[in-house]
């Protein structure tokens, strides 16, 4: 099979090859599925770099999460041949093939395209995670949303927006604010450089954001701890302006703002209860057509080289969707 392997970790993609690989060979309690879809997520680039805080060792096949259809399970599987499935490990989605462990997959909500199917579950879990299971997100609550033209981002204005919630989305490039507000239709769109807690607070009447869902880092994070209203919550997603920010605890204890850090694959492993109850509550807003995620670019697998670099220089509003086979 065809696979996108990435043979030595290196700064430009240098390390990175489509190539000819062995199927994989399906183990007990694992589920062999054909990939129709697969969707690039930023660790993913990471971890050609060495980067990200999982480090596979080379060489390993790239690709967070994928959607396809089973080929091949244990008589005991929830899933049988032929069924549409979604989700992923660390590693393997792109490619014709992979073969991973049932608890990793969930079926595809009834309306989903493959690649939608491919594009929703990591940046919807973490969205979900962060602003309800650990923030408790309610219908008139502000949330400020940074990054908000990257999957994550997109993923978190649409699940505010459509759980009640009044959304300020925040990009730091200017051009991109007409398609966020096109793509999701938040209250606002802001540009998240230098001192942008004035504009916030003009668009909330001086109340500030109850939440702030901050993927950024950097001097994003700095500025967003003068945006969060008292007894709101900063929440730390990740760090894609590559600095990771600090702060001193006076600025919490004195404004009454909690910083909360956000790994919702990591929360959903220690409390798997709770993690399949999130996948749940998401595949019902998906079937019911409330949420959907916002797709920029679908490619053939062999293009996956424009998808990386797209991403590289933040060239995208939505998620990146790579076909195996084409």
């Amino acid at each position: 099979m065809k696979a996108l392997r990435v043979q030595s970790l290196s700064d430009d993609l240098s390390g990175v090859a489509l190539a000819e690989a062995p199927l994989p060979v399906r183990k007990a309690g694992e589920v062999l599925v054909h990939v129709r879809a697969g969707s690039l997520n930023f660790p993913d680039l990471l971890m050609t770099r060495g980067e990200y805080q999982f480090k596979p060792e080379p060489p390993f096949t790239s690709g967070l999460e994928m959607a396809g259809e089973v080929v091949e399970a244990d008589p005991s599987c929830t899933f049988a041949p032929g069924d549409r499935v979604m989700g992923g490990q660390k590693t393997g989605a792109f490619a014709d093939y992979a073969s991973l462990p049932q608890s990793s997959l969930s079926a595809v909500p009834e309306g989903l395209s493959d690649a939608q199917a491919a594009a929703m579950g990591a940046a919807y879990a973490t969205a979900y995670t962060g602003l309800v299971e650990l923030c408790g997100l309610r219908e008139g609550h502000t949330v400020l949303v940074h990054g908000a033209s990257g999957g994550v981002g997109l993923a978190a204005c649409d699940l505010a927006k459509t759980l009640g919630a009044r959304v300020i989305a925040a990009t730091g490039v200017e051009e991109k604010r007409a398609r966020i507000a096109a793509a999701v239709e938040p209250d606002a769109v802001i540009v998240s450089k230098g001192r942008f807690r004035e504009e916030v607070a003009s668009l909330t009447d001086g109340k500030l954001a109850d939440m702030v869902f901050d993927p950024v880092g950097g001097d994003v994070f700095d500025e967003s701890t003068r945006c969060v209203a008292f007894g709101g919550k900063l929440v730390v997603v990740g760090f894609t302006s590559g600095r990771i920010a600090e702060i001193a605890t006076n600025i919490p204890l004195i404004k009454g703002f909690s910083v909360v850090g956000l790994r919702a694959g990591e929360y959903a492993r220690r409390f798997p209860e709770r993690g399949a109850a999130i996948g749940s509550a998401i595949a019902a807003l998906a079937s019911e057509g409330r949420i959907a995620p916002v797709i920029d670019r679908v490619l053939p697998l062999s293009q996956w080289r424009q998808g990386f670099e797209a991403m590289a220089q933040r060239d995208l509003v939505g998620k990146v969707v790579f076909e195996p086979g084409r």
